[in-house]
């Protein structure tokens, strides 16, 4: 078991703690890393959560986000009871499971595919246009707005 003490970030991060507690909640997560998943950046605002979902169809995979969190659940359809198999060794879980991620603002879902096992889930970063950064002229002419330009009334 892993253990990190971050108490030491605490005094020089200053309106992190959220976000520490968010690490410290997920290293001591209690479903065991299953199932597997990757993260991956594609560019500067699109990205893919890969998960390995082996034996799952579509229709037991729920996917659903709320403000900052996705969650991603699988549920396994229940089993006959003369459909029972006696295993000799099971390596492939079979199991229920329930994964949450905590995406940042203006992060949303746009889709979702299943390909090999593997659930693919594509994120994209959608800033909106009042929080961009923009440039400020020193001793240039006032901004009004962001796209206006300065028309001269002497013409």
């Amino acid at each position: 078991m892993r253990t990190l003490d971050f108490s030491p970030l605490y005094r020089s991060a200053i309106g992190f703690d959220r976000l520490f507690n968010q690490m410290e909640q997920n290293l001591n997560n209690s479903n065991g890393g299953y199932p597997p998943y990757n993260i991956e950046q594609q560019d500067e605002n699109h990205y893919r959560i890969t998960m390995a979902v082996a034996g799952f169809g579509e229709e037991q995979i729920e996917i659903s986000q709320h403000q900052n969190r996705l969650i991603v659940t699988g549920k396994r359809a229940e089993a006959d009871a003369e459909d029972k198999r006696h295993y000799l060794y099971q390596g492939i879980a079979e199991r229920d499971f329930e994964r949450k991620f905590q995406l940042a603002d203006h992060v949303k879902v746009i889709g979702a595919s299943m390909e090999n096992g593997l659930l693919h889930i594509e994120l994209e970063r959608e800033v909106p246009e009042e929080e961009k950064p923009r440039k400020i002229a020193i001793n240039g002419q006032r901004l009004i707005g962001r796209e206006e330009t300065v028309v001269n009334d002497n013409i």
